[in-house]
């Protein structure tokens, strides 16, 4: 036996300690250079054939160190598909070679079936699929969002009403409605009112609570997601009011955030002003995630 003294036996567990959290954290850490870059297709997150998922791995990815953007396509909640993206993640994978991505599609409304909230909770459910596979997949569980129009819509209410559950550490909005009682009674297109009474099942003066359970503006708080917004000043579908709206009370209670508008712009971000916007994302995620 070896007799030992008492500040040996501290300076013997101590070492221990120090050994076990170092391999610990290394064992987190370290990037897997065995990983190779893949695409898996059409995941299901859900039983219905619409809850399904793309997933874009890059090489050497780790689980502490992969960041992922979550890609949530527009379509007035009623159509649209995860490939009308496919010119973004290409977009994405160029300019942010170390992230993965996740491209989603959800349940759309159609003839009285998947009313809202079906969209939101695909998205939640989604996130939590992710989440839960996130060890397989070797990637974190650090999310940024990424929605365009109705898309954009699901990503702000997923970061700010659901953020208990899965927090994005950033959420990017592409001419997103943020309040549909406003855009119900300022509707610049005059399908929206009978579509936003078709997808809730009321109007804002019968169940006003309807609306505001499905507006991203109702959640923001001090501790909100620090947002990025675009829009087009000739948006003739999702009036730019709305993300103004959003603007000001994000900036009403200090939460981080900031406003692109694309003067000539309508319900799209083309060329140059597409390409600038990634740029605007890049610098903002500098700026609040890095």
């Amino acid at each position: 036996m070896i007799n030992t003294t008492p500040m040996q036996n501290i300076a013997l567990v101590l070492s221990a300690f120090l050994l076990i959290t170092s391999c610990s954290k290394s064992s987190v850490e370290t990037v897997d250079t065995n990983l190779e870059a893949n695409v898996l297709t059409d995941i299901s997150y859900g039983l219905d054939s619409r809850q399904k998922l793309d997933i874009h791995l890059p090489a050497n990815r780790s689980r502490s160190l992969t960041k992922v953007f979550v890609l949530i396509h527009g379509g007035g909640w009623t159509g649209g598909d995860k490939y009308d993206l496919n010119t973004q993640v290409a977009e994405l994978k160029q300019r942010f070679p170390e992230y993965a991505i996740a491209n989603l599609n959800y349940r759309l409304y159609n003839n009285n079936q998947f009313k809202f909230p079906s969209q939101e909770n695909d998205v939640s459910a989604a996130l939590q699929f992710l989440s839960s596979n996130a060890r397989n997949y070797h990637i974190s569980s650090q999310y940024i969002l990424i929605g365009t129009s109705a898309g954009a819509h699901l990503a702000l209410l997923q970061a700010y009403k659901h953020a208990a559950t899965v927090r994005p550490l950033a959420v990017i909005s592409y001419f997103g409605p943020t309040d549909l009682a406003d855009l119900y009674a300022h509707a610049p297109n005059p399908g929206i009112p009978y579509l936003l009474t078709s997808l809730t099942g009321t109007t804002p003066s019968q169940n006003v609570d309807v609306y505001k359970q499905s507006s991203p503006i109702y959640f923001v708080s001090a501790t909100a997601t620090p947002t990025l917004i675009f829009h087009g000043g000739r948006d003739d579908l999702i009036p730019p009011s709305q993300s103004v709206l959003l603007r000001d009370k994000l900036q009403s209670v200090n939460a981080p955030h900031k406003l692109v508008m694309y003067p000539n712009e309508g319900h799209n971000l083309t060329g140059s002003n597409l390409l600038n916007s990634f740029e605007e994302i890049n610098a903002f995620l500098q700026l609040h995630t890095d």
